[in-house]
């Protein structure tokens, strides 16, 4: 097992190979990984058993992010494919003008270089991490959790292996294999070796890697995502979006974590959302008015409101008007995905501009968060930062860019 050093250093030393690449190139790379992962199912499929063997006493989301199944590994095939399918943003001009001077200024989209991720449970990140990669000619290095080793492990040599047998290198690919404390202190400081640092995860992991990295990073945040009910909303609507944004998957980023409704509709409306809900085995920890409204709830704290639950828990709040709704998200919401149920134009522009998340809708569930919905193909997470991206990390994220000047002698007097 080599050091994490080590990893970077050998992930370092394949980007002037990736950069050499054409996007012809990368796309056969990305049909070739995409077709070994079908073929070697079974293999990773067993790996990833011993994985869910080793975790038994994990909770339900847990155990859910870290599950692979058929439909699963065909998920992080067809990722890849659409990835061939989608532009090759390396290169792209971004835009070009001609100075005073007479000079002739692009900016042009360039890799990052070597990206490091470190991220939890998920193996299908390290699918879609290795693609997006890939196909922006990014080296990477992955450092996954003990949970998914086995599973982490496979996925790797199923896709290296099937690079080498077709002519090309993988080195730009490296998994960390050490997975002590201290293998993630180092990554974190490996500046000069990483450019970029994305953590996937918990909020206390993500707090970590923002706290103690000395490479920049560029922060995927927790999802307490918000769904609230305008006094216009229909009520059919309203309850058919809140439960596709709960019960889909509770266990990923972009699920219903808090619902908001006005109080002028709340006893028409609460009764009929809250108990589906029920129904569908959610707990409810509401305010004293949802309490009151609908009495099989518990009673929410202060903490149940910012609180990313990743189960079949809601909390709910009656409030007077859009103005307080907004006000709410903004305090509690951790700057994800939230929606507003509203036939009223005029909220729905407020609720629109001046909800502060990377992704906000109008009639629609919060679980369209995600690259595959929004055309972007795998995403490496969802950014809530201001910096540099937000929303899902797609392809044109995980590039910079760099400004090519060409003149024919000017100087500069």
């Amino acid at each position: 097992m080599i050091s994490v050093t080590e990893n970077c250093k050998l992930a370092k030393s394949a980007v002037p190979y990736l950069s050499a690449l054409t996007t012809e190139d990368k796309n056969d790379m990305l049909r070739i990984a995409s077709e070994a992962l079908i073929d070697q199912a079974d293999f990773i499929l067993a790996q990833n058993k011993a994985d869910l063997e080793n975790n038994q006493e994990k909770p339900k989301h847990i155990l859910d992010r870290l599950a692979l199944n058929t439909d699963r590994i065909k998920g992080m095939s067809d990722g890849l494919v659409k990835l061939i399918e989608l532009p090759d943003p390396v290169g792209e001009v971004v835009e070009q003008w001609t100075n005073h001077a007479g000079l002739l200024l692009k900016k042009v989209r360039v890799p990052f270089g070597v990206i490091g991720i470190i991220y939890e449970a998920r193996p299908n990140v390290t699918a879609d991490a290795i693609g997006l990669c890939m196909k922006t000619s990014n080296a990477v290095v992955l450092r996954g959790s003990k949970d998914a080793i086995n599973s982490n492990k496979a996925i790797v040599k199923v896709i290296t292996d099937a690079l080498m047998r077709n002519g090309y290198k993988s080195d730009f690919i490296q998994l960390v294999e050490d997975l002590s404390h201290e293998s993630s202190q180092e990554l974190m400081t490996a500046r000069g070796l990483i450019d970029v640092l994305i953590p996937r995860g918990s909020a206390k992991l993500i707090n970590a890697v923002v706290t103690k990295s000395t490479v920049p990073v560029i922060e995927t945040g927790t999802g307490n995502c918000h769904a609230y009910i305008h006094s216009s909303a229909d009520p059919a609507m309203a309850e058919t979006i809140i439960l596709n944004g709960k019960l889909r998957r509770p266990s990923v980023c972009n699920a219903l974590e808090s619902l908001l409704v006005d109080e002028d509709v709340a006893e028409k409306i609460l009764p009929r959302v809250l108990t589906s809900l029920r129904k569908n085995g959610v707990e409810i920890r509401g305010c004293e008015k949802t309490c009151r409204i609908f009495p099989d709830c518990v009673k929410a704290t202060e903490e149940d409101y910012y609180t990313e639950y990743l189960d079949l828990i809601i909390s709910c709040k009656v409030v007077k008007d859009y103005h307080e709704a907004i006000a709410h998200i903004n305090k509690y919401g951790s700057g994800h995905s939230e929606t507003i149920i509203s036939s009223d134009a005029a909220a729905e522009a407020e609720f629109m501009k001046f909800v502060d998340s990377a992704a906000v809708y109008h009639n629609a569930s919060t679980a369209f968060t995600d690259g595959f919905e929004f055309g972007l193909g795998a995403e490496m997470g969802i950014s809530t930062q201001k910096l540099h991206a937000r929303g899902p990390l797609g392809l044109k994220e995980l590039t910079s860019t760099k400004y090519c000047i060409y003149g024919n002698g000017q100087i500069r007097k």
